[in-house]
């Protein structure tokens, strides 16, 4: 183990052989509902953590649920090595985020993965049951086919926004799904609105059910993160449309 922290690194916990993985990742935002969406995704697929984020520009934070100590920047993949999953739990500073996105691309890349999908959250009223989707043109029609919706315009920021960017140049696809969220609280409805979007369009069968029944548990979980994220939003990341 190095001495220094690195620019930024995904340093391997579990060596596991990936075969060309589809990639979700969720990231700070509305509602939280990237997290809650990928650690549901996480748990029912029984997914194992291969690795976490290492850097000098993430916040000395750590994180503790349930009384366990955990890393903030995760990463996971399921036991067929098909599938990968990215969650970060920490609110994050623009300084450094190209080291963050260049070093997660780079790893997908190694892996032989083509295609990283975001999961997110915009800021809103409340839910209304509908997933949107932003993506390359002939992709955004394969969506429609499913029940998503195309965005018509917006604009989205920090680490979400600068993966997407650098997939336009590199050699994967870079899709986001979003959902209106509440902006100042953890929204499960909105995390299983776009759980219920992937299991249309990647032919999965990810539960949801959880998800509603235990809002109040996971409100408790995700609240400090939702307050963090409400104090710093305007500086960090957010979907606007």
């Amino acid at each position: 183990m190095p001495k220094e922290f690195p620019e930024a690194e995904v340093f391997e916990t579990k060596k596991v052989e990936l075969k060309s993985p589809v990639i979700f990742a969720g990231f700070v935002g509305a509602g939280l509902v990237g997290p809650v969406a990928i650690n549901h995704i996480i748990q029912k697929l029984e997914m194992e953590e291969i690795g976490v984020m290492r850097s000098k520009y993430l916040p000395p934070s750590t994180v503790f649920m349930r009384g366990r100590l955990r890393h903030p920047f995760r990463f996971y993949a399921n036991k067929k090595g098909t599938i990968c999953a990215i969650i970060c739990e920490i609110t994050l500073r623009m300084e450094g985020l190209y080291s963050l996105v260049s070093s997660i691309l780079d790893w997908a890349a190694e892996k032989g993965s083509k295609e990283i999908v975001i999961l997110d959250g915009v800021a809103g009223v409340e839910h209304d049951n509908k997933a949107y989707c932003a993506a390359e043109e002939d992709l955004v029609r394969t969506m429609a086919d499913k029940d998503i919706s195309m965005i018509p315009q917006g604009f989205i920021t920090g680490i979400p926004g600068g993966i997407l960017n650098e997939c336009l140049v590199r050699e994967i696809q870079g899709i986001t799904l979003l959902a209106k969220a509440n902006k100042i609280a953890p929204d499960s409805a909105a995390a299983s609105t776009l759980i219920e979007a992937l299991n249309r369009f990647y032919d999965m069968n990810i539960d949801t059910k959880d998800l509603q029944e235990e809002k109040d548990r996971i409100h408790s979980e995700f609240s400090e993160l939702s307050q963090k994220y409400v104090e710093h939003r305007e500086e960090t990341s957010g979907m606007y449309m």
